[in-house]
């Protein structure tokens, strides 16, 4: 299901907090703020990364829609989006790398790690996101997930006939393994 743009659901906005969500160690008001309220335009895609999710903290999901690029908006799911800005429990941003998306630059990449909690569990969104410049102002343009690295266990798996690891003296399967 594909969003239309220019759609405007009502939406539950959070209150601002005085310090930037974006971590920045900024207030909002000199900061992300200005950009999401549309006051102000990024000058770079950095700017723009942490504005965006500064809107996701918000609420606001008029602004991530806006600062989608027009080429690929319509591949966005606004009812999704706001379902998870709404359900989220942001929890933080870090600015892994950027390359390019300076001042003077039509186009950049910012890879970051948005932490944020759904139900009690956090979790982490890890992606290298790609931005350009159209008529002078920054948009979002797509995002690669970057995955972790697979778990490699450096001790062999216990066998359901081993001594469970816990140390009762039990076979696995009759101790800690037991099923159900």
């Amino acid at each position: 299901m594909t969003a239309d743009p220019n759609s405007t659901p009502a939406v539950e906005k959070k209150s601002v907090p005085e310090d930037c969500p974006c971590e920045s160690g900024a207030k909002t008001a000199d900061c992300c703020g200005p950009f999401v309220a549309g006051k102000k335009k990024p000058e770079t895609a950095e700017q723009l990364m942490r504005s965006r999710y500064c809107a996701f903290v918000l609420g606001n999901v008029d602004y991530i829609m806006k600062t989608h690029h027009p080429s690929t908006v319509s591949e966005i799911d606004r009812k999704g989006v706001e379902a998870w800005s709404k359900s989220s429990e942001w929890k933080g941003l870090e600015i892994v790398d950027t390359q390019a998306g300076g001042k003077d630059d039509d186009s950049g990449e910012v890879e970051f790690i948005a932490k944020f909690g759904v139900r009690g569990l956090v979790q982490t969104h890890h992606e290298r996101a790609e931005f350009k410049r159209d008529k002078g102002r920054w948009f979002f343009v797509d995002g690669k997930q970057i995955g972790s690295d697979p778990v490699v266990r450096d001790t062999p798996r216990i066998g359901r006939n081993d001594p469970c690891s816990c140390g009762s003296g039990k076979k696995y399967k009759k101790c800690c393994g037991k099923a159900g």
